[in-house]
């Protein structure tokens, strides 16, 4: 397997796994926190991994989008569990990739901290103390280079400065790095123009300018330590129209011209979305309004909008997965 690095100068585009906690709930497990599973159901997170991998996925995401000492003290554990979860997380995506016998790169997946941090805030009344949130980060960081992952992943991302202070932990690492916001709608009452921005007002603009700037990170521009830029999840619950892959291409249109705008030389991009808009059922299961025919239909205009990088996040499944695998291997 080529390193990860030389792939992305590879033509062929790449394929994401897919969502992961609505597979556990499929399953009916159902945790206060999902990198708990790491300890509690190995089992099921291999079978996950694996169902991915047999689908035609390029590249998995450890089960630790949750593992950090700030969430995992939530959940009744300490910082001092951080690494044992990180490692067995990484572990089950080499035991998945062991069983299904096909080499793909395992991606160290990085989540928010679980709550609003104090760089945005601008106190440590209402906000997380930044150092804190570097602390958490950086415990998990090292851990998942330690097990041997291939890039580190920053997903669902609703802080353009908490992901600064992220990938200043992560460039020390020397590992590849991915940065993936979570957007919603919005709308400029004046013009009318529709731009996508994260809780904290930020936009595809303001992280590029967040991670030149080099305020998190000792005045150095940082977003010459990113290879991949992009977006997942979405939280958009009324338009559909801005849900799903309507909302990855809409995004990663954005983001694309924000780059352009500044001059930057463009970077591979990445989009997993949401299956769509959730709603319950009369038994109050959540299911999602974009199937797989749905979703691998607008595959090419995502693919148009430059898009290298592509899978799915909550909702979507290793059906999906395989639609998109097919679809690309057709072409």
């Amino acid at each position: 397997m080529k390193p990860f690095l030389d792939r992305l100068s590879d033509t062929k585009h790449m394929i994401y796994d897919g969502g992961f906690g609505s597979e556990l709930f499929a399953e009916g497990i159902e945790l206060t926190n999902s990198a708990l599973a790491n300890e509690q159901y190995p089992q099921a997170v291999v079978d996950v991994h694996a169902d991915y991998i047999e689908a035609g996925a390029d590249a998995i995401g450890t089960n630790t989008f949750v593992a950090s000492e700030l969430h995992l003290e939530m959940a009744g554990k300490s910082k001092s569990d951080v690494g044992s979860i990180v490692s067995s997380a990484v572990q089950h995506v080499k035991s998945a990739i062991d069983k299904i016998g096909k080499d793909v790169y395992i991606a160290g997946s990085i989540g928010p901290a679980p709550g609003a941090i104090e760089a945005d805030t601008g106190d440590t009344d209402f906000g997380i103390p930044n150092q804190a949130v570097r602390d958490a980060h950086k415990r998990v960081i090292y851990a998942l280079a330690e097990g041997g992952v291939h890039f580190l992943c920053l997903e669902t991302m609703f802080s353009a400065k908490e992901a600064a202070v992220v990938v200043d932990v992560a460039r020390k690492t020397g590992l590849p790095i991915a940065i993936n916001m979570t957007y919603k709608y919005t709308k400029d009452r004046k013009t009318g123009q529709i731009l996508y921005r994260t809780d904290w007002g930020h936009s595809a603009a303001d992280l590029l300018d967040i991670l030149s700037e080099g305020e998190f990170s000792d005045g150095d521009n940082i977003l010459d330590d990113v290879c991949i830029l992009g977006l997942n999840c979405g939280a958009e619950s009324r338009r559909s129209e801005h849900t799903g892959m309507p909302y990855a291409i809409s995004g990663i249109q954005q983001l694309s011209q924000a780059m352009k705008d500044r001059g930057i030389e463009p970077k591979k991009m990445m989009a997993y979305p949401n299956a769509g808009i959730p709603f319950l059922d009369k038994n109050h299961n959540t299911y999602y309004t974009q199937g797989p025919e749905e979703m691998v239909s607008d595959l090419d205009n995502l693919i148009s909008s430059g898009v290298y990088f592509i899978g799915g996040c909550c909702g979507t499944t290793p059906r999906h997965i395989e639609h998109f695998r097919r679809a690309l291997d057709a072409n």
